[in-house]
């Protein structure tokens, strides 16, 4: 015969799946425009694979994940960040 589950372990399990939702940065710092320049700042939004990091992982909203890619794709255009990964390269 199974155990009994008790019903606080029943509302963990409902719990666990509704966290918080993350605050778009660039909304919270009132960016009005996201420069392709800002090297240091567009880093946080790759991977270590140098892959464009989704919008359920970094918590930035829909216009600014679109305006991030765009940015992030004219960076790597100008040679200021990695198509990449250093370690792939032969």
């Amino acid at each position: 015969m199974p155990p009994i589950q008790s019903k606080s372990k029943k509302r963990d399990d409902y719990y666990r799946d509704r966290r918080r939702r993350k605050v778009c940065a660039f909304c919270a710092d009132k960016t009005v425009l996201i420069d392709y320049k800002e090297v240091n700042r567009l880093r946080r939004y790759l991977s270590e694979r140098a892959k464009i990091e989704p919008r359920r992982k970094t918590g930035t909203c829909a216009g600014h994940q679109r305006e991030l890619s765009v940015a992030l794709k004219r960076a790597r255009h100008v040679a200021l960040l990695p198509y990449a990964p250093q370690h792939l390269r032969p």
